[in-house]
């Protein structure tokens, strides 16, 4: 017995040392924590809570490397509560009910209750969840909880109600160079026991490409340093070359499901809409690189040419449906193009919404106004025996009179008066609210 507890001791030890960079300068107090001032500051909630070990459940929330794990660890570190973790990706309820027999009898013989964190909470299916739902509410467990996804759509609410959401943002440029510096002068855990030379160009690239992950840009940097040979002076000197060699390429947060997708193509159409066409092509590129469903990208474009533009542009719609077809029949990457050239003339043209307004409005009065016959003379009279009934009796044929146009009852009479389409003087639809003013004279709003 005391041979394994000595084999399990150097298996940890190697295990720590062979560890990449990233999991050996894992802070380990909150003094090490980079980034995050606005839940681990001074005299924020968060901190507070830590140091004074008086914490109920959390949900952390945010990208990947910018330190959900780190301060479920530093928790384990100052809580004289037991820390149990488990990570969803291979855990079941088998190793929940485990933990919470565990945490049942240290509750029952010291009076103590178990920080659990689990990682990936997002990857719990509802029975998981629901699985951890008593033990949460009646104190045997504090939940702390990491997700990439938006807690909101991806844990139960029971579960939900009971956690404080934390969300951690992206690390800033300057706190990813302050904890790769951290990384490169550290003896014992980090990369001080090699000379190290790293040019600026070097550093930038790390940050550019990381993109607020701490993790990737130590896990760059490392392979960096190891795999670049000394110079005759001993110093391995890392250039913007070495940098981009030693990253991979950037992988965008996109997750077909969460909030990125959501945001991008909000962003997306908002840009078009405000007639920012570098702003939606750059949106557009975000999509594309990410791997987004062409169809998905022309469905939003189809409906913001009809919804935004309108009359004002009717082209619009029809470049859109165009650039649909044609993005669907060529595919990736040749579908990039069309699908631009749909995207820079919708967000260069006049903007109009008055085919939306009106529509909503029409389908308000359906819902919510008493629905009266058609009117007689608006009736079908082809079928045999309408005639009989005055279908159609008293309808004035507009082709008969000049201008093709002339006076009559069209809506219910309960509706008589009814203005739903008003026409902006914006593009071609300008045209069209002439053309009513020919017909029907200055028109007041709501009326005829």
């Amino acid at each position: 017995m005391k041979q394994v507890d000595i084999f399990a001791h150097r298996r940890a030890e190697l295990a720590k040392k062979q560890a990449p960079l990233a999991e050996r300068m894992r802070p380990r107090t909150l003094d090490e924590v980079r980034g995050q001032e606005h839940i681990i500051g001074e005299g924020r909630l968060l901190r507070r809570a830590i140091m004074a070990d008086r914490l109920s459940s959390l949900i952390f929330y945010g990208p990947p490397g910018t330190g959900k794990t780190t301060l479920a660890r530093v928790i384990a570190n100052s809580s004289k509560r037991a820390f149990r973790q488990l990570s969803a990706v291979t855990a079941g309820v088998a190793d929940i009910r485990r933990v919470v027999t565990e945490a049942e009898d240290l509750l029952g013989l010291e009076g103590k209750a178990t920080i659990l964190f689990i990682d990936e909470i997002h990857r719990f299916n509802k029975a998981q969840q629901d699985a951890l739902l008593p033990h949460v509410e009646a104190g045997t467990l504090i939940l702390i909880g990491a997700t990439t996804e938006n807690p909101y759509f991806t844990v139960n609410t029971p579960l939900l109600s009971r956690s404080r959401v934390f969300r951690l943002h992206p690390l800033s440029d300057c706190e990813l160079r302050e904890i790769m510096m951290n990384a490169l002068t550290d003896k014992e855990r980090g990369l001080g026991q090699y000379q190290v030379e790293l040019s600026e160009e070097a550093v930038a690239h790390f940050i550019r490409v990381a993109n607020g992950d701490a993790r990737s840009a130590l896990n760059a940097l490392e392979l960096a340093v190891l795999t670049t040979a000394p110079d005759s002076m001993g110093v391995r000197r890392i250039t913007a070359d070495i940098a981009a060699e030693s990253t991979q390429e950037r992988i965008l947060a996109y997750d077909k499901n969460g909030d990125a997708h959501y945001d991008t193509i909000s962003a997306f159409i908002k840009s078009m809409r405000g007639s920012d066409p570098d702003a939606a092509l750059y949106w557009l590129a975000r999509m594309i690189k990410a791997g987004e469903d062409p169809d998905f990208i022309a469905r939003r474009i189809i409906i913001c040419a009809a919804e935004d533009v309108g009359n004002a542009d009717p082209n619009a719609l029809l470049l859109a449906v165009a650039a649909a077809q044609a993005a669907n029949m060529v595919g990736w990457p040749e579908a990039r193009i069309p699908l631009a050239q749909a995207v820079t003339y919708i967000a260069c043209a006049p903007k109009g919404n008055a085919v939306t307004l009106a529509i909503d409005a029409a389908l308000n009065d359906v819902a919510n106004e008493k629905n009266e016959p058609v009117p007689v003379h608006l009736r079908d009279s082809s079928y045999r025996g309408a005639e009989q009934l005055g279908h159609g009796k008293g309808y004035k044929y507009p082709h008969d009179y000049p201008g093709h146009f002339v006076r009559q009852q069209y809506l219910p009479s309960n509706l008589l008066g009814r203005r739903y389409y008003r026409p902006s003087e914006s593009g071609y639809e300008n045209t069209h609210r002439r053309r009513l003013e020919q017909c029907y004279g200055q028109r007041k709003e709501g009326r005829e």
